[in-house]
């Protein structure tokens, strides 16, 4: 027989466990998304692999498989809204269910406001709130049939601050990632289908290291910001994944969680300690 302490760390393993769970993640090529699916699969989670490298795709379902779980990746432009409904309709005939939706996926054009295009406004939209929201409902839709289910919504610091350096389109979009957040919590909670946010500072990712690379100011400058002393890693959102996507955050819904190394909570003129 168990002793107390052995059956207290199965209960709480427990309430992780996506074991039987299906999980839609985009971006899954690389960076955040990629960190996130492996994650979801490592907890038991079976996944559909969305994004635009093929290649990429291969990858992280390759090291899927190697928890023993199944992965089936999908090349689809987010932006689209014809080729997210296909993407799903490939989902009813491989897994019949969706339990976890993760919305990684998007890019923006930086730009001046009194330069951008309009074109390129639009664009980012698409990519970000457009393309975000037809996933959602798709998946909602679902979920909703089953009375289950949890979807995180990827947004930014610029959710809920300005960031400057060209962001306007960016910061406008994830605005209303974050307010889609809310909405769709408020409507859908009720019913069973949670939805959250993940507002995450900087994260190292490739188009992140070019614009380093082009300005050597700028990692100074984003460290300013960062009182754990660093920028973020994809990895940084795995645990908070699994949370969300699991059991143990049955409570929580239309939250907007900063994952920023303390970065909203440090003052514009405040000054940050190091040993």
């Amino acid at each position: 027989m168990p002793d107390a302490s052995t059956a207290a760390t199965s209960s709480a393993s427990g309430m992780f466990d996506l074991t039987g769970r299906v999980a839609l993640v985009s971006g899954a090529a690389s960076g955040m998304g990629r960190a996130m699916s492996l994650a979801l699969a490592e907890h038991g989670a079976d996944v559909m692999l969305a994004d635009l490298n093929a290649a990429g795709l291969e990858s992280t379902a390759s090291e899927i498989q190697k928890f023993g779980r199944r992965a089936v990746p999908v090349v689809c432009n987010v932006s689209d809204p014809s080729a997210i409904r296909q993407m799903f309709a490939r989902l009813d005939k491989e897994f019949g269910r969706i339990d976890f939706l993760g919305n990684v996926a998007g890019e923006a054009v930086l730009a001046k406001p009194e330069e951008i295009s309009l074109e390129d406004v639009e664009a980012t939209w698409r990519n970000l709130v457009f393309g975000r929201f037809c996933m959602c409902q798709e998946a909602g839709r679902r979920m909703l049939q089953a009375r289950r289910g949890s979807i995180v919504n990827i947004g930014s610091l610029a959710s809920i601050t300005s960031l400057g350096r060209g962001h306007i389109a960016y910061s406008m979009a994830m605005g209303a990632v974050a307010q889609m957040t809310r909405e769709l919590s408020t409507e859908w909670s009720g019913l069973g289908v949670r939805v959250n946010a993940i507002l995450p500072a900087q994260v190292v990712n490739p188009g992140l290291e070019k614009r380093m690379a082009a300005d050597p100011n700028l990692e100074r400058q984003f460290l300013k910001g960062i009182p754990r002393g660093r920028l973020g890693e994809p990895k940084d959102i795995q645990g908070l994944a699994v949370l969300l996507a699991s059991d143990a955050s049955s409570w929580i819904t239309g939250t907007l969680i900063p994952m920023d190394g303390g970065n909203l909570a440090l003052n514009g003129g405040g000054s940050v300690r190091h040993a």
